[in-house]
């Protein structure tokens, strides 16, 4: 892959340079934002550092997810939960706090490149509509009373996952194996956080419902499946 590394400290970026490069990747290195967004769209995976010189590297993944959907980790010293949660919440694929093993960050980085390249989790050939949320796995789409909500690919891709089975209760180790690869590196503190996500951008608390201690269903009603060709389903 080509890989985008936004990293201000130069002994960090040549020892994660020289680990990509063993592994057959390509790097670009940049230290600040502006060439961060200048350079995005020739880049196949970002790796992305917090502490930049520019622009909090918070607000520059959320500016890169305006105009980019790259798979994209965040690789930085800040490890407070409610940095992890900012991380993921703007849209950060995997989130690694430093200091870390190389190795760790490899697989991670294996584990979202196979997720983002594989076939979507829940492409299903009907759109599904529980009250005024029409989900479209097909064109990667919600409409919450005819308006188009914009969700981070991992959020839609969870959200479809749900769909794909109308009113089955999915659980926790069956979506972070489905949407993020890897079960045992992926974080049931980060599934929570894309359903809280989801919530909030929808606006409906209760779209998706909690089954406590196993995992999440499409509710609380009873969701109606859409054939793909009929308009809205009318």
């Amino acid at each position: 892959m080509h890989m985008l590394l936004v990293e201000d400290d130069d002994r960090m970026a040549q020892a994660l340079a020289t680990a990509l490069t063993r592994r057959g990747h390509t790097v670009r290195r940049v230290v600040r934002a502006a060439e961060a967004l200048r350079y995005a769209r020739e880049a196949e995976f970002v790796l992305l550092d917090l502490g930049l010189p520019d622009l909090d590297g918070l607000e520059l993944l959320r500016k890169l997810r305006t105009v980019c959907d790259l798979p994209l980790i965040v690789v930085t010293a800040r490890g407070e939960e409610r940095d992890v949660l900012q991380g993921l919440r703007a849209g950060a694929d995997d989130y690694v706090v430093k200091p870390f093993r190389m190795a760790e960050l490899i697989a991670r980085i294996d584990t979202v490149r196979r997720r983002t390249s594989a076939p979507e989790p829940a492409a299903a050939e009907r759109r599904v509509r529980t009250g005024d949320v029409l989900i479209d796995p097909a064109a990667r789409t919600v409409t919450v009373d005819g308006a188009e909500i914009r969700l981070t690919r991992r959020e839609f891709d969870v959200l479809a996952l749900l769909a794909a089975h109308p009113g089955d209760v999915r659980s926790r180790e069956e979506i972070l194996d489905r949407i993020w690869g890897d079960a045992f590196l992926a974080s049931s503190r980060s599934l929570d956080v894309h359903v809280a996500g989801i919530r909030a951008k929808t606006g409906r608390a209760a779209l998706i419902s909690t089954v406590r201690g196993y995992g999440y269903r499409l509710g609380p009603g009873t969701p109606d499946a859409l054939d793909a060709d009929a308009p809205d389903g009318r």
